[in-house]
């Protein structure tokens, strides 16, 4: 089972719209409002989610049973979906898509109205709650995020060490040294890239935009762009990081055999020393450490070998956003279950996520964030929908894995071209489809 947030695989998924989806039938616009009386909100509501595992194994339920205790006469259903994007994307045809819900990637972000009811006005929402212009549509925020990630590599510290390296890398130079370091005083594969499951190369690595310039609007910047993969750009120091790993053969030796599930122990017990994640990958690992008998705190985090003015910085980005279905008989309810859900749970702390609170501290997996003054850049979000329309029409897959699978492969020799062809050409389709698309 792969227990990942949106953030490691589908966080900036493409988002189209959904042929055909009407949500079957007209929106109200009725806001879902806070309600300010518990005793006075009350029905069934079910609520849809991707985490198959929670609700599984009784976690959701737990949570459930606490929100009770505050809303008394409301009662919920969670329905689990393990294909999550691909079956809610064919229910939005209908009215029968929850009264709770995590906004699918294949929804349009103009096309929100219709799926699902406001939750207030942006400009009052971003007071309280980060990544609100994730979900802005017209001055309402649509959506709150579950919690956010930041973005960096897990590593096991144990495996540095022996290694005889005590300091982060601050260069992509500097990184591959350590992990050729790696690779010859220890029996660890120095990074795994989980090829086969493929969503850590859509996810983690495209999420790590903003984090070479240390520039929030890195991803905004996309749109007015003909040359995203030019020398020296976000994408080109990304990209060209992960193909000399592989390139230098510093990765696994067959990548069309990765396992997810199985990196988690294997990194836990030293036999790979790093990965690409985000943040709320941080708290599975150190599980799987504990169950391998290997202490948790072999488990660190650290941000993208580069730095700005001296400083690391990393990206933080919003996971899946809860929303309100728009044609709920009980908005009141499925409000008060997103607000209790967001301040109350717990939920995001657990998950080493950053609560989408503003008030909220971070959570104890970036510690070593804190302590190392790395800065964490909340990426905008005002020019995704150019970003995704551009992203479409050039048939790349930003947030999809084939365009990186194919950049493994340049690496590995499984197919032939060099990786500055694979960047011009990449360029010459992105340009030509901005000239068109992105206005």
């Amino acid at each position: 089972m792969r227990t990942k947030p949106l953030s490691a695989g589908l966080l900036a998924a493409t988002l189209l719209t959904v042929a055909g989806c009407g949500g079957g039938g007209s929106s109200s616009g009725e806001t879902a409002g806070s309600p300010s009386d518990p005793a006075k909100v009350s029905g069934t509501i079910t609520v849809l989610t991707n985490r198959t595992d929670l609700v599984q194994d009784g976690t959701m339920k737990k949570y459930a049973a606490e929100f009770k205790k505050t809303y008394p006469k409301v009662s919920i259903k969670f329905q689990g979906i393990t294909d999550y994007e691909g079956e809610v994307k064919i229910r939005m045809n209908t009215e029968n898509y929850g009264d709770v819900l995590l906004i699918p990637a294949a929804i349009a972000k103009g096309d929100y109205p219709k799926f699902f009811a406001p939750l207030g006005a942006t400009e009052d929402m971003a007071k309280t709650y980060r990544f609100t212009g994730k979900t802005d549509v017209a001055g309402k925020t649509y959506g709150i995020a579950n919690f956010g990630t930041a973005n960096g590599f897990v590593y096991n510290k144990a495996v540095w060490k022996k290694a005889g390296i005590s300091d982060w890398p601050t260069t992509p130079a500097q990184f591959l040294d350590d992990l050729k370091r790696i690779k010859s005083k220890t029996d660890a594969t120095p990074y795994y890239t989980n090829f086969k499951d493929g969503w850590p190369l859509s996810g983690a690595w495209t999420n790590n935009v903003g984090s070479v310039s240390c520039d929030g609007k890195a991803w905004d910047a996309l749109a007015a762009t003909d040359k995203p993969w030019n020398t020296g750009s976000e994408l080109n120091v990304n990209d060209t990081l992960l193909y000399d790993i592989v390139h230098d053969k510093l990765s696994e030796k067959d990548p069309t055999t990765t396992n997810w599930e199985a990196s988690k122990t294997q990194l836990a017990q030293g036999k790979i020393s790093s990965m690409m994640l985000g943040s709320w990958a941080v708290s599975q690992m150190r599980a799987a450490a504990s169950k391998a008998g290997k202490s948790p705190d072999d488990i660190g985090f650290m941000p993208f070998p580069a730095q700005k003015d001296g400083r690391f910085c990393a990206t933080l980005v919003s996971d899946y956003q809860l929303a309100v279905n728009t044609h709920s008989d009980h908005k009141p309810a499925a409000r008060a279950w997103i607000d209790w859900f967001t301040e109350k749970s717990g939920f995001a702390a657990k998950e080493g996520g950053v609560s989408a609170l503003t008030a909220m501290s971070f959570p104890d997996v970036l510690k070593p964030y804190q302590d190392n003054d790395v800065k964490l850049v909340e990426r905008s979000e005002a020019r995704t929908e150019q970003v995704n329309a551009i992203d479409n029409a050039s048939e790349i897959g930003l947030s999809k894995q084939d365009y990186r699978q194919k950049l493994i492969d340049l690496a590995r020799g499984a197919q032939q071209g060099s990786l500055q062809d694979y960047f011009a050409e990449l360029d010459k389709r992105w340009g030509e489809a901005a000239a068109t698309a992105g206005n």
